[in-house]
């Protein structure tokens, strides 16, 4: 005989409806206290290039990361904390961005050279390296205001085609 029907045996059926109400009742108030305490999470859907996905899976693995959620978190973390730390930037910078990107993303090169000229008082200097027949690493050595560095790291990073653009700056 299994459990339910051995438990409908032993109480009434009045009993037996005041007890799933309070078993339900039970159960709801401690779902809210769960909900309650527990940090509100969400989903969010991203694209990867295959390759990519496949460095970041080795690398995570390598770290130790049970899964790819809680390294994405990190890796998002980071990000922002330094661009909160960049953006709270006052006074005078120099520096040096190093901007990784696809040479053939269509249109690329003419909008950072455009971005670039418009940032001419910005930018001290410029040296381009090509590291296969598709990417290209671009140093760009900057002296100005904290504020006009980080409008030109806001132009830059957007643009489709750069992969990276890492920033180290000092305050001057």
């Amino acid at each position: 005989m299994g459990f339910a029907a051995h438990f409908a045996d032993l109480v009434t059926p009045f009993y037996s409806t005041v007890a799933l109400h309070y078993i339900k009742t039970l159960f709801t108030i401690t779902l809210e206290i769960v909900r309650e305490n527990m940090p509100k999470i969400k989903r969010v859907g991203v694209t990867f290039p295959p390759d990519l996905l496949e460095d970041f899976d080795e690398i995570i693995g390598e770290m130790g990361y049970k899964n790819r959620s809680k390294a994405v978190q990190d890796a998002v973390r980071m990000f922002v904390t330094e661009r909160k730390l960049l953006q709270n930037e006052t006074g005078n910078q120099a520096g040096l961005m190093m901007m990784l990107y696809d040479h053939e993303a269509r249109g690329l090169e003419n909008a950072l050279t455009h971005v670039q000229h418009h940032f001419a008082h910005v930018i001290c200097s410029t040296m381009h390296i090509h590291l296969s027949e598709t990417d290209c690493l671009e140093a760009i050595a900057v002296k100005g205001k904290a504020d006009e560095v980080q409008k030109l790291v806001d132009q830059l990073t957007p643009k489709r085609g750069v992969k990276l653009l890492k920033v180290m700056v000092f305050s001057v």
